[in-house]
């Protein structure tokens, strides 16, 4: 089944026979390790068979731990695992607080560098997903966490890149959970992906939960 995100080509998500287009920012929400992980390694294998570049950021298990248990379901691209030319496995806090912090304009400048990295030498398509309970941690800055989801939906438009952003729902409580919908466009939930009915275009989200984060936001998008 197709789920229109964009007017860009479309790719193969990974799971429940989907496909959607790029430029797409994705929120999955589960309960269970293995619904968890349907998603994301099916998500990070399709990757791997369209030769995409892939970014992934664990964080409620270790690196280690997520090669070992992606290996056994899809020993086909075990070898890729360990090879930084097909996939960028990082820890949440160089990612999303390396200087102690959380601020969302630091990681947009990142997430900006290594798309002019990885277009440098021809156009490639890029998929990327995290697990978010890092953002659990008493990690200065946190409370930003949702005006840098918001601002995600202008950086993603446009580009080869879909993102999934992954959400236990056993440890967010829900008016985390609603913070989550508004700021995706589109949702999984039980398997199943469709268009979030909760979502709030940025400029709204941001206008009246952070307008500090408007700043070099173009207020049209």
């Amino acid at each position: 089944m197709h789920i229109k995100t964009s007017d860009q080509p479309s790719l193969e998500l990974g799971f429940g026979g989907y496909t959607c287009n790029w430029g797409a920012h994705i929120c999955g929400l589960y309960e269970t390790e293995s619904e968890r992980d349907e998603i994301i390694f099916g998500f990070l294998a399709a990757g791997f068979a369209n030769q995409d570049v892939i970014g992934f950021c664990p964080s409620e298990r270790s690196t280690d731990s997520f090669k070992e248990q992606f290996a056994a379901r899809y020993p086909e691209y075990a070898s890729r695992l360990d090879n930084p030319a097909s996939i960028t496995l990082v820890d949440p806090q160089s990612l999303y607080y390396a200087n102690g912090a959380f601020s969302p304009y630091q990681v947009e400048n990142q997430l900006a560098a290594l798309y002019r990295q990885f277009q440098a030498n021809g156009a490639r398509n890029i998929r990327t997903a995290a697990e978010m309970t890092w953002a659990l941690r008493q990690v200065p800055g946190r409370e930003h966490l949702m005006a840098y989801e918001a601002r995600l939906n202008r950086f993603y438009t446009g580009k080869p890149w879909v993102s999934l952003c992954l959400y236990n729902l056993t440890r967010f409580d829900g008016t985390a959970i609603m913070d989550v919908l508004h700021t995706h466009p589109y949702a999984i939930s039980g398997g199943v992906i469709t268009q979030n009915p909760f979502y709030q275009a940025p400029k709204d989200w941001l206008a009246e939960h952070a307008p500090d984060f408007l700043f070099e936001f173009d207020v049209n998008t």
